[in-house]
């Protein structure tokens, strides 16, 4: 096979999502076929016939008028991409369409892609190409094409396994779902036979043995879709139950490696936080084969299911906000943009995302109890009308099923969830959200446990800092579209928003691909009580010298931010970026400092020798507390224009300018212990700001140095401190590394106050750990196991089991 001109690169699961079609799950899942493509009658019993059916309506969809909004469109748009793919189709002994030649194997994928889509327009109503018999032929041609020219047991697969065990079988069963008895006799069934032959061979049944290599998690789930759909169109009962039985190593726990932690983190690729991308696959998958087999012979009833039915909102929902899913856990996906090969010119986003998780969740929502059903009702329509930036119900990604399906759930009875508040740690994925009245923000960190980013397949090449410490925020019902709109391309990514960065220049996919880049650092990690934080990274530069403690208090109305032994030998400077935010194409946004206007010329670098605290209109600000005289702090407002194709090698070149305004502290060149203080305040007026500046009390830095960063703030009744060491940080002292959290109350329905001290091991090694707090205590009220009380009185003791999971363990006395 010689290959053609150098066809359009695709990512993994790009192009699945970027055809008309998607993949005729996506693709051919968008409405009820016409009478007309119905398939022969089969006996009631027929139990293949019956699971055949499910998932086309599953897929195709029900309960819509194919005359209405947005159905309409969304149907028209089918039909029109089909007939351009019929009139381009040149059947060609190492193609099937000119531009996509079978090497690189995606230009299989793409070609069954686009049968996939002219099915659909033959299937569904309203398409303008329904029932069309020349439509129809055409799909058979190609699928006979493939068959004989590429996708058969004759051929030994090369380049991207995904292709030819995940992307091309998806689409191929699909599609031939949808053609299953209108087939032409003899011809047909001999073409189904041999399409089944070939999936066979590249998805063999050792595929789905030992639950490793590539066949984890949503791999997993892809790969156990390809084995039951085959069994049913090939009416193949062991392939069904393989399929079935294959799927239960996704459900339980893990506590390394690819899957669903205890504590809500859900990683894929070994080393990478993928909650959104992956996740949202996984989802779908799972939600799909449920419904296909419930009630059936091949029904999943493995208990451990129930654990993928909490993961919506213990999992998943928490990094959902406002209709996005948080770039912290899309890996490699945050690069893709505007990808050549989509003929739909779709955007890759957060809320791109974010929308395909909803999606997902509404349709695993029938394999729910109902109460489960109605919560996640509820949260989907707070999604739904919440998210401003891209409206969901008309959102161009869907296919008319899940339109359909989520359109039902918005006219449902359940009313519309708020945006919750309260705090998620994350830890075996180095990840956190904290949510408050007004605002989120999301933290993203890296150990030697999870990478600094992901790269591969020429995705993401330039993600280098989004591990150290990248701190993302959103005001509520403001900046929806910071992170969505052309920020990839076009942000500085030596000056991520909270990160603490050597400046040395990097290669593109510095480090090695697939989350191979990983520092040598254990501490990363916290605690919480679910409503506030305490926070910290022990930070390793990428390919460079530079080291540093990062903390970050999340709090009520503010995330406290200190940074400590910044200490680097690169030869060029180093810096932590207060925050960098996207303007906009021509944002005016004003900054003002201390209650100056700041000009907006472009461009211009201004230091700012004592800043006390600054306000972004639309954003909210910032406050650097520490020395009377104020911080030390660069200010730029600038263009930045940047191209998709310049972080990903398969986006398209168009341009993007884009207006940033940075701030950041420049620690010099060759730092030795430099540091750093200041709060976020998202949202925050000016005079909110200035007032937090003014009040010296508010807050008192306890320490901020290589050994411990702690701060008290009386008004909150918050004592926080991170050890790196053992150590003592006001009135806390601990034995080991450790951190801490307490936050002092009024009893209810007592005299007095009390106090929940949490506590946990960023570490991990499982050693003891000693907690002494100098503080009076009357009584201890209750305490988690882990936790053993060996003094009370004028001082607090606590000895404390913490395991291996950074896991938080907590203490709650009744003060003097």
């Amino acid at each position: 096979m010689s290959p053609a001109a150098t066809p359009s690169a695709w990512s993994r699961r790009g192009f699945l999502a970027a055809s008309g079609a998607g993949a005729l799950t996506l693709a051919l899942g968008t409405a009820a076929a016409p009478a007309s493509a119905a398939p022969a009658a089969t006996a009631p019993t027929d139990p293949y016939a019956t699971l055949r059916r499910r998932w086309c309506d599953l897929a195709l969809g029900t309960g819509y008028d194919p005359a209405a909004a947005p159905y309409t469109t969304a149907l028209k748009e089918t039909g029109d991409l089909a007939g351009t793919f019929h009139r381009a189709m040149r059947p060609a002994a190492d193609s099937l369409w000119p531009d996509s030649p079978y090497d690189p194997p995606s230009g299989i994928t793409r070609s069954y892609s686009r049968l996939a889509t002219m099915a659909l327009a033959w299937a569904q109503p309203g398409t303008g190409r329904t029932d069309d018999p020349d439509l129809a032929t055409a799909v058979r041609t190609g699928l006979d094409h493939l068959d004989r020219t590429v996708y058969h047991p004759a051929t030994t697969p090369y380049g991207n396994w995904w292709e030819w065990q995940i992307g091309t079988p998806r689409l191929l069963l699909d599609t031939l779902a949808v053609l299953d008895e209108r087939l032409p006799d003899g011809a047909g069934d001999a073409l189904r036979t041999r399409c089944l032959a070939a999936v066979d061979h590249f998805v063999p049944d050792r595929a789905l043995g030992a639950y490793t290599g590539t066949s984890t998690g949503a791999n997993r789930v892809d790969l156990c879709r390809v084995v039951a759909l085959r069994g049913v169109l090939g009416r193949a009962p062991a392939k069904i139950a393989l399929a079935r039985d294959a799927l239960s190593p996704v459900f339980p726990y893990v506590t390394q490696g690819d899957g669903l932690y205890a504590d809500g983190s859900f990683v894929q690729h070994t080393w990478v936080a993928y909650s959104g991308t992956y996740g949202a696959v996984l989802l779908d998958g799972l939600g799909r084969l449920f419904t296909l087999l419930r009630g059936s012979t091949w029904e999943v009833t493995d208990p451990n299911r129930q654990i993928i039915l909490d993961s919506v909102e213990h999992a998943y929902a928490p990094l959902l906000h406002d209709g996005l899913i948080m770039d912290s856990v899309n890996g490699r996906a945050i690069s893709r943009g505007y990808l050549r090969a989509d003929e739909r010119h779709l955007l890759h986003s957060d809320h791109r995302h974010g929308h395909a998780l909803i999606a997902a969740i509404a349709l695993l929502a029938d394999a729910a109890a109902p109460a489960e059903r109605d919560r996640w009702h509820a949260m989907i329509k707070g999604w739904i009308a919440r998210d401003r930036t891209l409206p969901i119900l008309t959102d161009r990604q869907y296919t008319v099923a899940d339109l359909a399906r989520l359109a039902a759930v918005d006219a449902g009875p359940a009313p519309a969830a708020p945006e919750p508040v309260g705090h998620r740690l994350f830890p075996a994925m180095d990840r956190a959200v904290h949510r408050r009245p007004g605002w989120t923000a999301g933290l993203a960190m890296a150990s030697d446990r999870i990478t600094h980013y992901e790269n591969g397949n020429g995705e993401n090449r330039h993600g280098w800092h989004t591990g150290s410490g990248m701190l993302y925020w959103w005001p509520a019902g403001r900046a929806g579209d910071q992170y969505t709109d052309a920020f990839w391309p076009t942000v500085d990514p030596y000056r991520l928003p909270g990160t603490t960065v050597s400046t040395k220049q990097l290669a593109d996919n510095e480090g090695g691909g697939w989350g191979e880049p990983k520092p040598a650092a254990r501490w990363v990690g916290g605690t919480t009580d679910g409503n506030y934080a305490a926070l910290g990274q022990d930070l390793r530069g990428l390919a460079s010298t530079l080291t540093a403690r990062k903390s970050w208090f999340a709090l009520a109305d503010c995330v406290v931010c200190l940074g400590a032994g910044i200490t680097a030998r690169d030869g060029v400077p180093a810096e932590t970026v207060v925050d960098n935010r996207n303007l906009g194409e021509r944002g005016t946004a004003a900054l003002t400092v201390d209650g100056v206007r700041r000009p907006t010329a472009l461009g211009r670098t201004t230091v700012l020798p004592r800043a006390h605290w600054a306000h972004l209109a639309g954003h909210g600000g910032w406050v650097f507390p520490g020395s009377p005289g104020g911080a030390r702090l660069h200010v730029l407002r600038e263009d930045r224009t940047g191209r998709w194709s310049d972080i990903n090698t398969t986006s398209t070149t168009a341009p993007y300018t884009r207006r940033y305004l940075t701030l950041w502290h420049d620690h010099g060149t060759d730092p030795t212990d430099a540091g750093y203080a200041y709060l976020l305040m998202p949202g925050a007026t000016r005079s909110a700001l200035a007032a937090r500046a003014a009040d010296l009390h508010w807050l008192t830095v306890l320490a901020n140095d290589p050994d411990r960063q702690a701060i008290a703030v009386d008004p909150l009744g918050v004592t926080a401190a991170n050890f790196w060491r053992a150590g003592t940080a006001g009135p806390l002292d601990a034995d080991g590394p450790a951190s801490v959290l307490i936050r002092e109350r009024r009893a209810p329905g007592r005299t007095g106050r009390t106090a929940t001290l949490c506590a946990a091991a960023p570490t991990r090694t499982g050693d003891p750990l000693q907690i002494t707090w100098s503080r009076p205590v009357r009584a201890v009220l209750r305490h988690d196991p882990s936790v053993e009380v060996r003094g009370t009185g004028d001082t607090l003791r606590l000895r404390l089991t913490p395991g291996t999971a950074c896991a938080t363990h907590t203490c709650t006395v009744l003060l003097h």
